[in-house]
């Protein structure tokens, strides 16, 4: 009579709970989204040709070709590039250790042939223009984590693609003055954790920065944005724009450590 009893109020228990309403998913914090992007495969070892088209506020151009090459050293990447077009700016080289490290300042180097002379990129000098480029020298570097307060907005879409909306403000006047980001807010595609636009306030000149990863796709198995832009406004007012075209991607090239030192930098190609 007892094994009866259990029998009958088992499948009564499992039908009353199946009716009962399920709790929404915790929405995640925008750190653990940044954990996300930041935990995302960038790929090892990449070599690519690029194009920098720099763009002024009466639409004149001004086009450079550089090679790239980056080697993963673990949790930390080093970058070496070379312009080999135009003539004002070939054999211009440019050098970076971009360390994973919070607290340790990223080493950047700019060879000038011209002057047949290495340049060290101070701290003090990482928020200006990178050649030129809408892009600044901190923004040639990955975003440290920890060096970033984030807070999770709302949700949108870009492309067809849900994103998340996620504002990172400066942790402090250091980080604030390296960038010169008053704050960001940043894009996250939802389905590969990448950023794809972003919205940087800047602390001079009361200027807007807006950017744009575009051209989407794998590449040997690795999520990469092939084309990049940015432009500057004030007062919604375009001042310059910058695009950057990547073509011939490859990973998991034999890329030496000696490869990417100074000595290499001022050899060129």
């Amino acid at each position: 009579m007892k094994t009866k009893n259990i029998s009958l109020t088992v499948p009564l228990f499992l039908a009353l709970l199946f009716l009962l309403p399920i709790p929404p998913a915790r929405a995640l914090t925008g750190l653990e989204i940044m954990k996300k992007v930041d935990h995302r495969d960038d790929g090892d070892n990449m070599t690519a040709d690029v194009k920098m088209i720099l763009i002024d506020r009466r639409n004149n151009k001004r086009i450079r070709d550089i090679k790239v090459f980056t080697k993963d050293m673990g949790e930390d990447t080093w970058k070496i590039q070379f312009f080999l077009s135009p003539a004002d700016v070939k054999d211009t080289a440019f050098l970076t250790y971009d360390y994973y490290e919070g607290g340790r300042d990223d080493d950047q180097w700019l060879y000038l042939p011209d002057l047949h002379k290495t340049k060290r990129i101070a701290t003090s000098d990482k928020s200006s223009s990178f050649m030129g480029s809408d892009f600044s020298y901190a923004d040639m570097t990955r975003r440290v984590l920890d060096e970033w307060k984030y807070k999770l907005l709302k949700d949108g879409e870009v492309q067809g693609h849900k994103v998340w909306l996620v504002e990172a403000v400066p942790a402090n006047d250091m980080v604030r003055d390296r960038y010169g980001y008053l704050k960001s807010v940043l894009f996250i595609r939802q389905d590969i954790s990448m950023g794809v636009r972003a919205v940087h306030w800047l602390k001079e000149g009361k200027k807007i920065k807006y950017q744009e990863n575009l051209g989407i796709k794998q590449i040997d198995g690795i999520w990469v944005a092939t084309e990049l832009k940015m432009k500057t406004t004030k007062n919604k007012v375009t001042l310059h724009r910058t695009v950057i075209k990547y073509t011939n991607i490859k990973y998991n090239q034999d890329l030496k450590d000696t490869f990417f030192t100074v000595r290499n930098l001022e050899k060129g190609l």
